[in-house]
């Protein structure tokens, strides 16, 4: 019995010892003061900044100037400094640029620049300059960030028209510009000119994929950005090749049907005057058909809103006449808006970033088998019908339909 009692003695204080090894924390830890965190990085084509310029007047490391990347980093002394004056005047993050021609190479330089090294669990955007997305594929510009554990697959992507490392500058003391661009993609409800966000882990099928794809621009000025259009990428290549501008994403939007809202804006045509609708929601149905060797598309789109705005001022804005005739008008700019952008994907990029290809592949997958190495250049030529049905079922409050 006392043999038993001893054993049960030996196992409770085994299992104490062994419960509280892990309150002592991880053996491999670092504190949160001894680390930068990046939270954005953008990459652009090689532009050394004065500081690197000086360093390697002194002592360069061999390597081509290829690529220069900006990390935004919120560093202990910045966290500290903000907190500590309260931060009117004081910015909330400090960026570092390196240029060379390996992005593990360039990252690890930091740690020769700062007594507190990178760690990119928090990045939460990577911008990518139109000269450098022009010249290299992404395939190559991604590769270490999808094979490094420390970068989050969550990570949201973007292009710049011209240098990416400006979208990463604010004017607006306490601001955190990557918190901000990675925050703009929620006011997708608002408008139909952002698009379904696109993190690192769904660019990486994009790449495999060899499919053409899209992906949101932004444009910076003075310290402010602004979401305008989209970068085209081809997916032979994985390099970009053009832009389409606003009301070609918007004609992009209402061909997917994966908008969340937004507004169409008309003009009256015997009277010029303007009329808004807004939506409340859309969806569109992509349908292929095949006969023989041809391939052509039916697209339906269809739409409920509200009359939002409407600077009609003769007669009632609410009776059945105004209202069918809004619709049409409004029917009209969608149809105007859709068939602009076709043309531009088939004409001038030819290129399917509309999921074209997709519904084949799901609808008609021996045909898909058949088309799919050479899809770009087959959808070019493809013949597309659509047509837009749009209902307005809101008036507004001034006043009710007669």
């Amino acid at each position: 019995m006392k043999q038993t009692f001893n054993h049960v003695q030996f196992l409770l204080v085994f299992l104490s010892v062994f419960l509280l090894v892990p309150l002592a924390g991880c053996w491999s830890s670092h504190e949160i003061e001894e680390r930068s965190l990046g939270v954005g990085m953008a990459l652009d084509k090689a532009n050394k900044s004065m500081t690197e310029k000086e360093f390697d007047e002194q002592e360069e490391y061999p390597k081509r100037n290829l690529i220069t990347s900006t990390y935004q980093l919120i560093t202990p002394q910045v966290a500290s400094s903000t907190t500590k004056q309260g931060g009117p005047q004081q910015k909330s993050y400090v960026n570092v640029s390196e240029t060379g021609d390996s992005a593990f190479q360039m990252l690890r330089e930091l740690s020769l620049r700062s007594d507190t090294p990178l760690t990119s669990p928090h990045m939460k955007v990577m911008v990518i300059g139109e000269a450098l997305a022009r010249s290299y594929s992404l395939e190559q510009l991604v590769d270490q960030s999808l094979r490094d554990n420390d970068v989050r697959p969550s990570c949201l992507m973007f292009i710049s028209k011209g240098r990416a490392s400006d979208t990463l500058e604010s004017k607006t003391a306490g601001e955190i510009p990557a918190f901000r661009l990675s925050a703009m993609v929620e006011n997708a409800y608002r408008t139909t000119r952002i698009l379904p966000p696109m993190p690192l882990i769904k660019l990486e099928s994009k790449i495999q994929s060899r499919s053409s794809f899209l992906l949101q621009n932004v444009v910076s000025a003075n310290g402010e950005i602004k979401f305008a259009g989209a970068a085209i990428i081809k997916g032979k290549t994985n390099k970009m090749i053009g832009f389409l501008n606003e009301e070609e994403l918007d004609g992009l939007t209402w061909i997917t049907g994966k908008g969340k809202g937004g507004l169409v804006k008309s003009f009256d045509k015997k009277t010029g005057q303007l009329i808004v609708y807004e939506i409340e929601s859309m969806k569109s149905h992509i349908q292929p058909h095949v006969k023989g060797n041809n391939i052509f598309f039916d697209v339906h789109i269809e739409s409920v809103g509200r009359l939002s705005e409407s600077w009609m001022t003769s007669g009632s804005s609410f009776n059945n006449q105004f209202l069918q005739n809004a619709q049409k008008t409004s029917e009209k700019k969608v149809k105007h808006l859709v068939r602009n952008v076709l043309e531009k994907m088939q004409t001038k990029y030819k290129v399917d970033v509309a999921g074209f290809g997709n519904q084949l592949r799901i609808k008609r997958p021996r045909v898909w088998m058949r088309v799919k190495d050479n899809w770009d250049q087959t959808f070019s030529e493809v013949p597309i019908n659509y047509d837009v049905k749009l209902t307005i079922k809101d008036y507004g409050a001034s006043g009710s339909k007669k």
